[in-house]
């Protein structure tokens, strides 16, 4: 089973939002597709889903063009950022009014609802209806209705971005073991770089209608391809200082380090992340960004430095990266 953008293109007016768009996602695979806003990254997920037609290009399931079926009749399985859950209805009657829908038996709706229900972990809620429910319950509530489609593939919209950081940290593991480790391509649509890169088996960086880089997560992070993928991907992001050449070098900041015959430097700011210190540092070279340990002691004065071989080297008038000889 693959799922196939092929020549993707699709517009508004005169601009458009995507444009010779190619992707394979492959039999249990995960493409987190991670991008600014507007860089087409939900466009491209309502062309898979059918609640939009390209002007250009075909998507294809398992090698069969979908551009003619309508919505409805796509096997596929969608989560919404906003759940999109019944308000008015219980638990048991937003999953399964779906079944319904497709003309399952009253005994067979009870039966598989239930069945879900164990798998999700929420026999217990069946009756409640959403509002009585967390933001964690309710976002396995829409991924029990998704799994209930019996779906060729998987389309997640911001499934988390909803929830606050320890609830996004106890739902990733029912996100793996729910949908992420079955047979089916997976297209995960998020802004979160940090979320892609947990759960994603690769990522396609999208940069106005166009996929600027893809690849594993440490590919995208050890090697990036251009300076606006090596600062989207890696909080805080890489540094990039512009030497006389036309190179700009790009310097991760937990790679910088102290050092009394480095460069001079003075601290502007310092947040505190328990294990680690993020600083901001003003340099001859301009603004420094730094990672370190969190008992390390400060200076309002000190200096730094960095191995050169941990340096990325890019075009500066391009951005793009230079080949290392």
């Amino acid at each position: 089973m693959m799922l196939t953008l092929s020549k993707i293109g699709r517009r508004f007016g005169p601009t458009w939002i995507l444009r010779d768009l190619d992707l394979e996602v492959g039999e249990g695979e995960c493409v987190a597709l991670l991008g600014p806003s507007g860089c087409g990254k939900s466009t491209a997920l309502r062309l898979i889903a059918g609640l939009d037609q390209p002007d250009e290009g075909e998507v294809l399931i398992a090698g069969e063009p979908q551009n003619r079926i309508p919505a409805d009749r796509r096997r596929i399985g969608m989560v919404f950022q906003s759940y999109a859950l019944f308000p008015h209805l219980s638990v048991r009657r937003n999953l399964s009014l779906g079944l319904q829908i497709r003309g399952a038996s009253t005994a067979d709706q009870r039966e598989r609802v239930n069945q879900i229900l164990e798998v999700v972990r929420l026999s217990d809620q069946a009756e409640r209806r959403p509002a009585e429910l967390s933001g964690g319950q309710r976002q396995r509530v829409a991924l029990a209705r998704a799994l209930l489609r019996d779906p060729l593939v998987y389309l997640l919209d911001e499934p988390m971005s909803n929830l606050d950081a320890q609830l996004r940290d106890e739902l990733r593991p029912d996100l793996r073991r729910l949908i992420l480790g079955g047979p089916q391509p997976v297209v995960y649509v998020t802004h979160d770089q940090q979320e892609a890169m947990a759960l994603a088996d690769r990522i396609a960086i999208l940069r106005a209608g166009r996929i600027e880089q893809i690849g594993t997560p440490q590919q995208l992070y050890n090697t990036p391809q251009t300076t606006f993928v090596a600062q989207f991907i890696g909080r805080p992001p890489m540094n990039l200082l512009q030497p006389d050449n036309g190179v700009t070098v790009g310097i991760r900041p937990e790679h910088v380090r102290f050092d009394r015959t480095g460069m001079p430097c003075r601290l502007i700011n310092r947040e505190w992340h328990g294990a680690s210190q993020h600083l901001l540092l003003d340099t001859q070279r301009g603004s420094l960004r730094m990672v370190c340990p969190g008992d390390t002691p400060l200076n309002e004065t000190s200096a730094v430095c960095w191995d050169s071989g941990l340096e990325h080297r890019f075009d500066a008038s391009s951005g793009q990266r230079l080949r290392s000889d």
